[in-house]
């Protein structure tokens, strides 16, 4: 799988996401749910998922956290940081959000459509010992619940095409389409040459055709 940045750069963004979500919770007052919706609508969030250097590796987690109420509030207000327990569930959240949205490439909003920060925060006793492949486990089950549909079902629907119009246009068999939209076929097995065409018509990249 292609991630939208270099390995090397995820101990750093988790532990700037961990920073964030224990600031702006325990020192800053806000509810976890609350900073979460702010931080899937903004610029950070985006930046993350694309890999763009200046959000992954420019801010602290503290600056992360006010630019983001600043960008949600329109407030930009210091508060000197709490003492707080080394590493509290807050801080777990953000960083294992970190590494999920890196391994599976999802977006923000669509794992926390997923899982409720809440149900983030209650993984935190049973998870945050164990290592965090088991989280990333998880995390997937409860993602593909949530999204039953295969990504190429969700994508033809959202174009208003129907399976044959798809076919007619890429030059993909009906039958492909409905075997990948079933699971009968893994898309993630199919030709590269398959995948162009379904992408051309589709309007996205390959990587985007794949099902995490």
């Amino acid at each position: 799988m292609i991630h939208a940045y270099q390995e090397i750069y995820v101990d750093r963004v988790q532990k700037r996401l961990g920073e964030a979500f224990d600031y702006a919770i325990n020192t800053y007052g806000l509810e976890g749910s609350v900073f979460a919706s702010y931080f899937v609508a903004s610029s950070y969030s985006k930046g993350i998922e694309k890999g763009n250097i200046f959000y992954i590796s420019g801010k602290s987690g503290i600056e992360i956290a006010l630019s983001i109420i600043e960008e949600a509030t329109g407030k930009y207000e210091y508060i000197e940081e709490k003492i707080a327990p080394p590493y509290p569930k807050e801080y777990w959240v953000g960083w294992t959000l970190a590494y999920y949205q890196w391994y599976s490439n999802r977006s923000f909003n669509d794992i926390f459509n997923a899982v409720s920060y809440e149900e983030l925060e209650r993984m935190f006793y049973p998870l945050h010992e164990a290592d965090i492949t088991k989280f990333s486990e998880m995390m997937d089950s409860r993602v593909k619940d949530c999204f039953p549909e295969t990504v190429l079902k969700r994508k033809r629907t959202s174009l208003g095409y129907s399976q044959k119009k798809l076919a007619e246009e890429s030059g993909v068999s009906l039958r492909s389409i409905q075997m990948y939209e079933e699971r009968y076929k893994d898309i993630n097995k199919a030709s590269v040459e398959t995948l162009y065409k379904l992408a051309l018509v589709i309007g996205c990249d390959i990587e985007s055709l794949l099902e995490k």
